[in-house]
């Protein structure tokens, strides 16, 4: 039960941020993980809805996902993005349902969450050494025999930890892993090329593991430049391929097919064009974006655009994450403050960019000014810059609604648990859960 003093609320549990009271869930407990469908049929721009607000475009989501799924198919590859992007059950589900192989995570916690909503293939982008991590993995293994889990090795005391742990709990089984090849001073992966066969000899050695293939990441060094970032993954997938190579001549990898595994959501385009070499056995190449199913506005956009560039595209993925905010105060010319805060956008990269306004009583947006934009945001709130000798109709007034394009989607999906999808004018059609 709750708290007496909330007895007398008009609604039954605690609100979720961004969801009206009046449409909050009727069993008191549900809004630990609210129903998607919450919300269909209100009108953001009519104000129906307090901001800020993050929403997703149902026309730019679906055509992500089609424009994925074409790319992958095109090539041969299979996908599994990256999940921690959103961490919603329903994006995994659309995603799967567009034709993924599986979906990667962060960590043994994050696979869970995919085990629960049935999730196929669990691919753990990151090295598993905690022996809690590990009893969480036996525990998916012993619950869910069908799926399918894979996390990454980068060293011999990671094997060294997994055969002590295994011995304390008496594992009799075996966890699939992928080597990981890395570049020095970035992420994690090898650095030696020497060592990455040690350590894929000691793997096979291992009563407790099993080789499946080679992994890396080269989302680390990325240019915006087309020489440079050919250069760059050239110079890795190089090794990648040598390595595996290495392995089938070695009899490392176990199972039918070798799985061959990269690609973060900038220059994606370039692995894909090695990660089914020949190699004498069956291969598996595994993309592993996340960002593309909502895109964004700045950093990404211009990667995207060099890829675009590179494989003469005209067009390629649509932003379709923003976040929403209403001017609660000008209180002197040339800036205006919003409702809308670090707790609520991205900032890790860039500010947002404001794209388009409208009046909030109603009516179509209309692209901002180009004086306009973010100098600043606290927790709660963002300082709209705008140049004090334009025209008034240009300047921003109390109670409009400011849209904004995102940097980096990951970092805004975490600051919501519940995001409404909308068609074009804003109308709230569905909505996402996530579970961070």
């Amino acid at each position: 039960m709750w708290p007496s003093s909330l007895q007398s609320q008009p609604f039954d549990t605690l609100p979720i941020k961004g969801l009206p009271p009046a449409h909050a869930p009727s069993e008191p407990g549900s809004a630990a993980h609210p129903p998607s469908q919450w919300g269909r049929g209100l009108d953001i721009l009519r104000g129906d809805m307090a901001l800020p607000l993050a929403v997703i475009k149902q026309s730019a989501l679906l055509h992500n996902l089609r424009w994925m799924s074409d790319f992958c198919a095109q090539r041969g590859l299979s996908l599994a993005p990256h999940g921690k992007t959103s961490m919603s059950p329903e994006l995994w589900k659309m995603q799967l349902q567009a034709g993924a192989w599986g979906i990667s995570f962060a960590n043994a916690q994050q696979a869970l969450v995919g085990a629960l909503h049935g999730v196929p293939v669990l691919l753990i982008a990151n090295q598993v050494v905690q022996g809690a991590e590990l009893d969480a993995l036996r525990s998916i293994g012993e619950l869910w025999p069908a799926i399918r889990t894979l996390f990454l090795i980068d060293s011999l005391e990671q094997v060294q930890a997994i055969e002590a742990w295994a011995a304390d709990r008496r594992f009799q089984g075996r966890f699939e892993v992928l080597l990981e090849l890395g570049l020095w001073e970035q992420r994690t992966g090898v650095r030696s090329d020497a060592l990455a066969r040690d350590i894929a000899q000691r793997i096979v050695d291992c009563p407790v593991l099993s080789l499946a293939g080679v992994e890396c990441y080269e989302g680390t060094v990325v240019h915006g430049e087309h020489a440079k970032d050919r250069a760059h993954v050239t110079a890795l997938m190089d090794r990648v391929e040598a390595l595996a190579r290495a392995g089938v001549e070695q009899g490392w990898f176990a199972g039918p097919e070798l799985i061959l595994s990269a690609g973060g959501s900038a220059i994606f385009d370039l692995v894909a064009q090695r990660l089914t070499p020949n190699l004498g056995c069956p291969v598996r190449g595994v993309l592993r974006s996340g960002c593309y199913i909502v895109h964004d506005h700045q950093r990404y956009g211009r990667y995207l655009c060099c890829v675009g560039e590179r494989l003469n595209l005209t067009e390629t993925l649509k932003p379709a994450l923003e976040v929403l905010a209403c001017v609660q105060s000008v209180p002197e010319p040339g800036r205006a403050f919003l409702s809308m805060g670090k707790r609520d956008v991205s900032h890790d990269l860039d500010l947002p960019q404001p794209i388009w306004w409208a009046s909030g009583r109603g009516g179509a947006p209309k692209t901002v000014p180009a004086h306009w934009r973010i100098e600043g945001l606290n927790d709660q709130h963002a300082h709209l810059a705008f140049e004090k000798s334009a025209p008034t109709p240009e300047w921003p007034s109390l109670g409009m609604v400011i849209g904004f394009g995102i940097s980096h989607a990951c970092t805004t999906f975490d600051k919501w648990r519940w995001i409404p999808v909308v068609d074009d004018s804003y109308r709230v059609v569905d909505g996402v859960t996530t579970w961070f």
